[in-house]
Parts: structure tokens; sequence; C-alpha cells
């Protein structure tokens, strides 16, 4: 009996249609967008069943196939390991599944009970999109989790909670090779930090760059158009709200947003959504401004996220330069 573990409903989808194992499961947080979760909650969130609040265990987030594959609502990530002759995780190289990868990690590293031997897989393309004849061929090499793994991701998976993006920082400095995608994930986030000159992070300025081009309507925009795109942090969801922040702040960076806020109520309403992809996205002064490195958006509009476990406003706006640059 074979388990796989992904980020992703969609890549869960493409390996078991693949016939790759028994029973597929996508891990679907994701910890590039908004305030950490508390530690108790994560801890909480993959334990055995007992007082969590719907929504709050990760049994709650898969199919009802998933359920009856396994027959338990109720069950932790652990102890449905130790079910299972053979325990892979296939995690993409996006970000937000290496996040989900070192969490998975660090969670197990803090189990004492010796588990079987678990298998990573070290995929380096998209499941998705691969045509489905090719997909009994995947040959993505695969190592068993051994100590070194646990403790490379409790470091990584720490550094990303802490309150300052210092520690993340910093391990650019070590040796990250054991987990090949780390290293990019590492960079990849930093880069999504507000810019020394400019206070948008390289997923805003794509948008702003994209505009300049000519893409006018919303969905011109977005990150499905992977290779037009080309930032891979943020998704639909995530870019519909910085488009959103640079359409709707005090001082705009864009101009024409004609529905708003970006929500399911809103795509939902058929009237609503048509509104909003039928914008006519253009830079304002302070767009162009901030595309040509002569203008900060955050001089003239507030600023108030989460990058990781650190909190940016203006007055403690940590930015990438391409080094760390504290407030």
């Amino acid at each position: 009996m074979r388990l796989i573990l992904t980020a992703n409903s969609s890549s869960a989808g493409a390996l078991k249609h693949a016939g790759r194992a028994d029973l597929v499961i996508p891990i679907e947080r994701r910890f590039v967008w908004g305030p950490p979760p508390a530690d108790a909650e994560l801890v909480a969130y993959l334990a055995p069943r007992t007082t969590q609040k719907p929504g709050a265990h990760w049994l709650d987030h898969v199919g009802r196939p998933i359920i009856t594959d396994i027959g338990t609502t109720d069950v932790g990530l652990v102890d449905l390991f130790r079910r299972y002759e053979a325990v892979e995780l296939w995690m993409e190289t996006e970000p937000s599944a290496q996040l989900v990868l070192i969490w998975l990690l660090d969670h197990l590293h803090s189990h004492s009970q010796p588990l079987n031997d678990i298998i990573l897989r070290h995929v380096d393309s998209t499941l998705v999109d691969e045509e489905a004849d090719h997909r009994p061929k995947w040959t993505f090499p695969g190592v068993e989790i051994t100590s070194d793994h646990l403790e490379t991701a409790t470091r990584a998976w720490h550094a990303y909670r802490e309150p300052t993006p210092q520690a993340w920082f910093n391990l650019l400095k070590s040796d990250l090779s054991i987990l090949p995608q780390l290293r990019r994930c590492v960079l990849e986030l930093l880069e999504e930090l507000p810019g020394r000159t400019t206070g948008l992070g390289a997923s805003e300025m794509r948008i702003l760059e994209l505009i300049s081009a000519g893409y006018e309507h919303p969905s011109e925009v977005f990150p499905h158009y992977r290779q037009r795109f080309q930032r891979r942090v943020f998704d639909y969801w995530e870019v519909g709200a910085l488009l959103e922040g640079l359409a709707l702040a005090p001082v705009r960076a864009v101009s024409g947003l004609a529905e708003w806020p970006f929500t399911i109520e809103m795509h939902n309403q058929k009237s609503r959504l048509d509104r909003y992809k039928a914008s006519r996205l253009s830079l304002t002064p302070l767009g162009k401004a901030i595309l040509g490195q002569a203008e900060d958006f955050s001089r003239h509009n507030p600023i108030h996220r989460w990058w990781g476990g650190t909190e940016l406003t203006n007055n403690r706006l940590w930015r990438w330069d391409p080094t760390l640059v504290a407030p």
C-alpha cells in the first residue's frame, strides 16, 4: 500500500490518474499570504481529531472519495503514515509547495516515535500540465528522508516564522542542497519583500510591467499565464488582492479597476464579474514613476501586510535590494 502527499488537488489528481499510489492526498495550506497560524493551531491541524473546530483539521479539506478510502475523518497525519507500507512526498517547485514541505518535515521531526521509511521525490517540474500519457513515465528521483532532511526543514520553517526576515535570509549562507528546491524558494520569497526604491514586491512590479506593456484587462496580468507572469509565489486570489491594493490605494498606481472587492461573492455575481473582467487598466503617474524606479509606493500609501512571520508596515518595512535591507 502506497500513500502520496502533495500540495494541491490538481497535482494529486494527476498522480492518482497516473496510478502512482493507492491514495493521494493534497495538503492545501498556503503560507505565503496573511498572518502566520499559531504553532498550536498547526499542531492540532495534523493531529488526531479531538476538539478541533470545523475546518481546523487536515481531513476537513479533502474530498469524500479520500475520506472513503481512509475510512475515518479523525486520524492524525502521522498515524495515517503508519498504516501504509510506503509513504512519498511529491512537492512541486513553487514556494507555496516548498513551505508545505518544510512544515510537514518539521512536524515529523517533532515526533520521537520512529516511522516507516518516507521517500522525498525530487519533483523538478509541474505535475499538472504534463500530457496524460507521459504521467506513468515520471522518473523523479526519490531519497529516503533522514535526520538531515528534518533538521534542515525545521531550521527553515522556524526561520520563515520569525518576526523578521533575517533568519530566512541567513539560510542563503548555509548548505540547503539536501532539499534541492529550497534555495530557490528562499530567494523567490525574499523578492516579494518591498523593493528598496519602489516599495513594491516582485509580483506587484510584474503587474505594473504587464499593464505598461499593454495588457489592460485583469485576467491578462494574472498568474494563470505562467510564462507571461513569471513570478511563482502567489496564486489567482492573492494576485487579485495585490492588484486591488495597487488600484484602490489612496494614491493609486493603477487606474481603471471597475469592480471590487475581489471576493468569491463578486465572482458568484455574473454582472459584477463581467464588469471586473471588462476593466481597462492603465498606470497612473505614480505607477509610471514606480516602474521607472523614480518613486516609492510606500511614501504615498499605507503598508500593512504579512511576509511569513514578519508584519510589514510603513514604520517597519523590511526591503529587498537584492539583499536584505532593515527598516
